[in-house]
């Protein structure tokens, strides 16, 4: 037993544990997080935080799944924020002219129009997914605004399912779980169990190697862009819902917390491994990270400075216990 201590010291179990179990440090570091905010203000956490939590924590996991899926082909999505501020503009803007259906229909069929736009110029054009999405994202605000100036006299109104979903509980807990669960659960059955799922660890891990043996990347990343667009649709119209009030920017403040939640929660930029389960931990860390920041008041570029450090820190631990041989 000695023998085996020596030969596995504690940063080799370490390692081990994270390679192995990547969850436990994650939900370890949410627990030391929560426990920190219950010393800075005792009492505060109750069920009604956590549903708060969990309520906030909905639309940032949400975007991480985009980020989660096309980093696992070693790409990214930097326009998922501005897609899902059009998605919701679009549905508060067209419902009061057709009615929610078409309000809701319009508003993801405009999402998968940048999706489309985006697996195209990735998967046939070859053009890297930080530029490609960088610049579908700025084509599209700039769409928004021009948009804006036909429907600015129309008024807006978010369907009432919508607010049900951002705004509503059921026993404590806030709907938009009714949207969540089987949206995670999809993607957790879907990356593990499908051969979609399959395909993007392939392609992250060794494309050449992939199309060897007879994937056709260019199909994969259209169905995944498109996907991830779908996605940060979906996400809008829920935020949308919640915060009631749409803008020309009302979800791009959540597109890089999404980069750090996949990012923390084990998905390599690199492409060819990651969890989406991690990703969801991964929000709420950063969304109880943002209530513990605000209840230090700390000035807003103080607490940038601190968001940052902390994002750095947590991947950094992460990579150096995870990639060591």
């Amino acid at each position: 037993m000695t023998g085996l201590v020596r030969e596995l010291p504690v940063p080799a179990v370490a390692a081990r544990l994270l390679r192995d179990y990547p969850l436990i440090p994650l939900v370890a570091l949410l627990f030391v997080l929560a426990g920190v905010l219950e010393l800075l203000r005792p009492g505060i956490i109750s069920p009604f935080w956590l549903g708060n939590t969990v309520k906030f924590a909905i639309p940032l996991a949400m975007l991480a799944a985009c980020q989660t899926l096309t980093m696992l082909t070693a790409g990214i999505d930097l326009s998922a924020g501005v897609v899902a501020t059009v998605a919701a503009f679009v549905v508060a803007t067209v419902t009061p002219l057709f009615g929610v259906p078409a309000g809701v229909g319009i508003a993801l069929g405009a999402a998968l129009l940048v999706g489309l736009a985006n697996g195209f110029g990735v998967g046939v054009a070859r053009v890297h997914p930080l530029i490609m999405t960088l610049g579908t994202g700025l084509v599209a605000t700039g769409c928004l605004q021009v948009y804006q100036r036909f429907v600015i006299a129309t008024g807006t109104d978010i369907p009432d399912f919508l607010e049900w979903l951002g705004i509503g509980r059921t026993f404590g807990m806030p709907n938009g779980l009714f949207l969540f669960i089987p949206f995670s659960v999809l993607i957790l059955v879907g990356l593990r169990f499908t051969g979609f799922g399959r395909l993007l660890f392939a392609l992250g891990s060794n494309e050449h190697a992939a199309r060897l043996s007879g994937t056709r990347g260019w199909q994969v990343y259209l169905a995944l862009y498109a996907l991830a667009a779908l996605i940060a649709g979906i996400t809008g119209l829920l935020y949308v819902g919640m915060i009631r009030a749409p803008s020309l920017s009302l979800a791009n403040p959540l597109l890089l917390p999404s980069v750090a939640a996949a990012v923390i929660g084990g998905t390599s930029i690199f492409g060819g491994r990651g969890s989406y389960a991690g990703a969801i931990v991964g929000a709420l860390i950063l969304t109880v990270l943002g209530t513990m920041l605000t209840l230090l008041q700390m000035p807003e570029g103080a607490r940038r400075i601190l968001f940052g450090l902390i994002i750095l820190a947590v991947t950094a631990l992460h990579v150096r216990f995870t990639e060591q041989n």
